[in-house]
């Protein structure tokens, strides 16, 4: 059984930063694409940023590119999402996802987490 957990949400003020991270387990991580995305209440999930299995290549939501670099250690079977100079608009429910494809299309991921929260006050 594939479980995606993530952590590291939380409260914080504009400018600050949070580490998120995800742990996986029941795939073989070193062989799925990873990603994270994100969600507020009436709007569609929406893509933040992915890295591929191969090479560890990263691609980005452009209101993203520059502060939340993504990666992973497939030692540990973990991927995380560095969030840097936080904004009241990045408050979302931010959620980890794996696939095998390098997508940001949420309909290419085949297993999800349940989600953290990221609350970032002005």
């Amino acid at each position: 059984q594939v479980q995606l957990v993530e952590s590291g949400g939380g409260l914080v003020q504009t400018g600050d930063s949070l580490r998120l991270s995800c742990a996986a387990s029941g795939l073989t991580f070193s062989g799925y694409t990873m990603a994270w995305f994100r969600q507020v209440p009436g709007k569609e999930r929406e893509f933040v940023a992915t890295i591929f299995w191969k090479g560890y290549s990263t691609s980005y939501a452009d209101s993203v590119k520059g502060r939340f670099p993504i990666s992973r250690d497939n030692a540990e079977n973990k991927v995380y999402l560095q969030m840097l100079s936080l904004k009241p608009e990045d408050t979302a429910v931010y959620y980890c996802a794996a696939g095998r494809l390098f997508s940001s299309k949420s309909s290419e991921y085949n297993y999800w987490g349940q989600g953290t929260q990221v609350t970032v006050s002005s």
